[in-house]
Parts: structure tokens; sequence; C-alpha cells
């Protein structure tokens, strides 16, 4: 992708940030943010990204262009304090402002969530047909919150004629920002923590690497429609997270403990097909890919261990 002007909401995160640095390249990127990391914004623009202040809770976005040609709107209030009110207010809210500022793009990409699908078995691989209901126990008001900005974007797709894919993201990981889930999962075992797993059985996944959201941004940019295109967004492969712990402590020689527990940090592995008949598959494989984001994240601490 060259020449396009392009708009990133959420541009510090682990999933956006990469992806506007990698279009910076050869595109116009624009991040809105509130930045509240020091020296956050200034390593965006050393990256050649315009930033743009926005609180997407108060702000409007009436000096900001509007000949955008791309929208990645990835920002979102999870809503920690448990204010469903808030959560849902605050999303739906900036979706419609964001869309209707951005009404002439040639596509929007709004990066919702798996979370809220209704829960089955815990290998069971969800689809974009299965059920949702909402609930997840370790953060409550998060996939309501997810739920409401996703019927936002498919109405304002519709109204205002703004073709636009709805992405439910899974867990993306790799060297960029925090790492992802799995290396929240290392500190924990660096701190001799133990991470709390299902009484029976695991917690599966689809890994979806930096590279790959990297590469997949503008094909999902490309299968933008109104009405909006809905579509899993993970890696090709389920993953079990207790076997990531153990692969990564077969990698570092740091141990993994486990603690049997009725509420888990719940995860949820993708039915892919739709996606990669769409958009075609995924390049990073997750045992090579947590070897590469532990590379870069501890590098003092790989190669301790036993080579897998």
């Amino acid at each position: 992708m060259h020449g396009k002007k392009i708009l990133i909401t959420g541009g510090t995160g682990q999933a956006a940030r990469p992806v506007a640095e990698a279009l910076a390249a050869g595109n116009e990127v624009w991040c809105l943010g509130r930045f509240g990391t020091p020296g956050v914004e200034d390593e965006l623009r050393e990256a050649g990204i315009t930033t743009y202040r926005w609180d997407m809770g108060e702000d409007t976005l009436e000096s900001l262009p509007d000949d955008f040609t791309h929208v990645m709107h990835s920002a979102v209030h999870r809503g920690y304090d448990g204010d469903f009110d808030t959560a849902i207010e605050v999303n739906s809210v900036a979706v419609g402002r964001l869309m209707t500022h951005c009404r002439k793009a040639e596509s929007f990409l709004h990066v919702s969530t798996g979370a809220f699908y209704k829960r089955q078995s815990l290998d069971h691989r969800y689809k974009e047909t299965d059920p949702l209901d909402g609930v997840a126990d370790w953060l409550p008001t998060y996939p309501v919150a997810k739920i409401a900005a996703e019927g936002t974007a498919r109405a304002y797709a519709r109204t205002l004629g703004l073709p636009t894919t709805i992405a439910r993201l899974n867990i993306s990981y790799g060297p960029a920002s925090y790492g992802g889930v799995p290396v929240m999962y290392f500190k924990q075992m660096l701190a001799g923590e133990p991470i709390p797993v299902p009484v029976e059985g695991q917690n599966w996944a689809s890994l979806i690497h930096t590279d790959d959201l990297v590469h997949q941004v503008p094909l999902l940019w490309g299968i933008a429609t109104t009405p909006a295109t809905v579509v899993n967004w993970g890696g090709d492969e389920p993953v079990g997270m207790t076997d990531c712990a153990r692969y990564m402590s077969e990698l570092t020689g740091v141990e993994a403990k486990f603690v049997a527990s009725e509420v888990t940090r719940e995860t949820y592995a993708f039915d892919s097909t739709k996606r990669r008949e769409l958009i075609g598959d995924c390049t990073v494989e997750w045992h090579e890919g947590i070897r590469r984001t532990l590379e870069v994240h501890f590098p003092e601490v790989l190669g301790k261990g036993v080579p897998a």
C-alpha cells in the first residue's frame, strides 16, 4: 500500500502501533490517541507519523482533516472501573463520530474482539455465526462495550454507505508494545507467580503475530463492504495457553507454575476458514513466533532452557 492517507486510532497499542509504523514507510499516516506513556508520541513522530490528541470519551474531531482514504479504529475504553454505562457510551459514540467524520474514506476497519462469543467448550473453534453473550468474568465491561461498538459500526456502515470490515481480533503478540498475553504470562513466570488455569482442560486461543497483523490490515481494508464484512481475525492454528507457557519454560528454563481457578483470563480459539478464504493464510507459526517474541523482550533469558 502506497500513497494513501491513513488514520489509525489506538496507535500506541499492541496491534495498531506496528501497523502504523509499517505503513508510514509509503503513506501519510496519522495516529489518534491520548499518548499517556511518556515519550511514545515522540517515537511515533520519529517514525514519520503525524499525531493528533484525541480522548475518545470527551473530544470531538472538528479540527482533524476528513480526507483519509483508509481508517483503522483500534482504540478502546475497556472499563476497568466496572462502569458498564460509561464503557458503552464512550465506545459507541467514538465509533459514530469517527465513521461520520471519515465518511469519504475508501474503507473503514473496525477492530472488534472474539471475547464476546458465548462460551462453549474450552477447545471449541468459534465461527462468526456462533452466538454471543458478552460475559467475561475477568473484565465484565469489556465484551459488552465491544458488542455495542460493533453494532454502531454496522449501523454507520449502512447509513453512511461507508465500506467497512469488522475484524474480531484474537490475541495479538510479538515484538511490539508490551508483547501480548504470552509476555504477560512469562512475566508472571519470572516473578514465580502461578498462572490461573481452568479446573479442567486449558484455555485455547488463535494467537496472531505482529508480522501477520501488519500484512493483513491492507487486505482487510480490501474486503470492506456495505453492509459490513464481519470476520474473525486470528492465527490459523489453535494454541493451548497452558501449552504455550510450558513451551516458554522449555525455551528459557523458567518454571511455569499453574493454579486451578474458576476465574481465568479466558481466551477463544477461532475457526479461521472465512478469513483464510477472504485474505489468505498467516505466515508465522506460533512456536517460531513465541521464540522471536522472547528474543526481543527477554534477550538475557532466552537460550538458558532446553532447545525445542
